[in-house]
């Protein structure tokens, strides 16, 4: 049973999206690993962005300066 994990911060991911990106990556991992999409599990976590840091900043910190 595949157990896929996604982690995108929580700046308007909409519900469509979402379930593109269950869809699609269930969809890959059955064409290339041949896994059973009926057991495939891929949760969304969304992250708040002062939760999320990159090279030692909070993602919020970047995004005000444009990064």
């Amino acid at each position: 049973m595949p157990y896929v994990n996604i982690r995108v911060t929580k700046e308007g991911v909409t519900s469509e999206q979402k379930s593109e990106l269950i869809a699609g990556v269930t969809e890959l991992l059955q064409r290339v690993l041949h896994k059973n999409p009926a057991t495939t599990v891929v949760v969304i976590d969304e992250v708040d962005p002062d939760n999320w840091g990159i090279a030692g900043e909070q993602v919020t910190l970047r995004r005000k300066r444009g990064e």
